[in-house]
């Protein structure tokens, strides 16, 4: 049996590649949507992909079942569930698909596969265990998706607060409970390959290691430990998840409804900065300044977003930009494919063309319209903030908010920002931190795009916070 396992870094996303090489046959495990990669992998290791298949209707990406699909390639996935989270686009369609239930089998060559049903991150997840035929006769593993990941497992919040599907998050963990019961009587030996690692928002403390086994899980996995009662598992659950990125919403809408084929990359055209900075002042366009947070700070063309091309790329970009707004990037040509990559994977696929940050750096040398932003420290905050006008916005997330904050801040998520900017005072000075000052500083540049008067605060909130506590102490 040939197995890989093939890790997205910004999303910390896992697929599988599982083989028969007796047979040279081979399918995919929740793919994403730029499927070159898997089938040059595939190619290499003198397997041909006959097969894809997918654990469930994910929230972070844009799934590559369909582009599978579009190739005549036979595909799985889930008809488990209620009647509102249905792959719609797959059931009546002309595709080369089987939709699985509980207790199915399928083969790929001398691979076999069992479905097992494990909602509660969503209703119709499914789960793989994966037995080499040419070996044995018992299963070797469990293909999670995100049910149980190394430390954690999927959140079960997800069709509330990132769908909009009110009241159903308490009894999806009731779900995921009694999943996880089911989860306990399997044999430890089993290893486990989960859908994410350390980093994806799909969990709230998922391990960086990429895989397990259930007697692992069942001795360490803190939430799997929370599991004595359903009430205790509940609450313990359901506290302290992370605000999921706008994006999110998009992304199950999509993958329900069914992702647009993309077929190729987008092509963006190299552009001259002028006519970049004629488009970051048009409306339904998006200029994404991809620098350093300092450069960006001291000089950028008015109207553009900064996100840092970095971890966090993804996610700030599906947060903030829209899906029918056209997108110029200003990247390093050497990051560009992967930047367009990138944001293929979460639907945003109108990149229309670049430049470079060495281009755009010599146009704010010689140009009046270029902007700024004012860089504070923490000391300088706490001397403004006594003015009535000024106000601290805090873009960490809640529970990090909870646990200390500047006096009198505001707290929104900073990829929650977009659509709650409407609640800030347009006549205050919003002074924006964070943790370090990273989601600070995007945050900072969505605000003084659309209007907003701003000072970024680039600093480290945790000693400052700890210095204001030593001071009441001795007050």
């Amino acid at each position: 049996m040939y197995f890989k396992q093939i890790f997205e870094e910004k999303l910390a996303q896992y697929s599988y590649l599982i083989g028969c090489q007796a047979t040279g046959e081979a399918i995919i495990i929740d793919p994403m949507r730029d499927i070159d990669r898997y089938k040059t992998i595939a190619e290499d290791e003198e397997l041909d992909i006959i097969a894809a298949a997918e654990t469930h209707i994910h929230a972070d990406y844009l799934t590559g079942l369909r582009e599978f699909a579009e190739e005549g390639v036979m595909i799985y996935a889930s008809d488990e569930g209620d009647k509102h989270w249905k792959y719609e686009w797959i059931k009546g369609s002309n595709y080369n698909y089987e939709l699985v239930k509980d207790g199915d089998r399928f083969s790929i060559g001398n691979i076999h596969f069992e479905v097992k049903h494990t909602p509660g991150h969503t209703p119709e997840h499914v789960s793989y265990m994966v037995t080499d035929g040419a070996a044995a006769s018992d299963p070797m593993g469990m293909l999670t998706g995100d049910f149980v990941f190394v430390g954690d497992v999927g959140r079960p919040d997800l069709l509330e607060t990132a769908a909009g599907q009110k009241g159903v998050m308490k009894s999806s963990a009731r779900s995921l409970y009694k999943s996880v019961e089911k989860f306990k009587s399997m044999p430890e030996y089993l290893q486990v390959w989960p859908g994410h690692g350390s980093g994806s928002a799909c969990g709230k403390a998922l391990g960086a290691v990429p895989e397990s086994t259930i007697g692992y899980e069942l001795r360490y996995n803190p939430s799997i430990q929370a599991s004595e009662s359903e009430q205790e598992f509940v609450n313990f659950i359901l506290e302290g998840q992370p605000e999921p990125p706008l994006y999110f919403a998009r992304m199950k809408r999509d993958n329900r409804g069914g992702p647009n084929v993309l077929g190729k990359l987008p092509n963006p055209q190299k552009i001259t900065v002028e006519g970049l900075a004629n488009r970051s002042m048009q409306e339904g366009s998006a200029v994404v300044d991809t620098r350093e947070r300092t450069d960006f700070m001291d000089g950028h063309l008015k109207g553009s977003l900064l996100s840092t091309y970095n971890k966090a790329f993804n996610t700030v970009v599906g947060s903030y930009v829209k899906e029918d707004e056209d997108i110029y990037l200003i990247i390093d040509e050497d990051n560009l494919e992967e930047a367009v990559r990138d944001l293929i994977r979460i639907g945003l696929d109108d990149i229309r063309g670049y430049v470079t940050p060495d281009e755009l750096e010599q146009y704010l040398e010689n140009s009046k319209s270029s902007e700024r932003v004012e860089t504070i420290t923490f000391d300088d905050a706490a001397k403004l903030i006594e003015d009535s006008n000024y106000q601290a916005l805090d873009v960490r997330k809640l529970t990090e908010f909870k646990e200390g904050h500047v006096e009198g801040a505001f707290n929104i998520a900073h990829t929650r920002l977009l659509e709650r900017k409407q609640e800030l005072d347009k006549d205050k000075t919003w002074l924006v931190y964070c943790r370090t000052g990273a989601r600070a500083s995007v945050a900072t540049s969505l605000l003084h795009r659309d209007g907003f008067k701003v000072k970024y605060v680039n600093d480290n909130v945790e000693p400052w916070l700890a210095k204001q506590k030593l001071a009441k102490v001795e007050e």
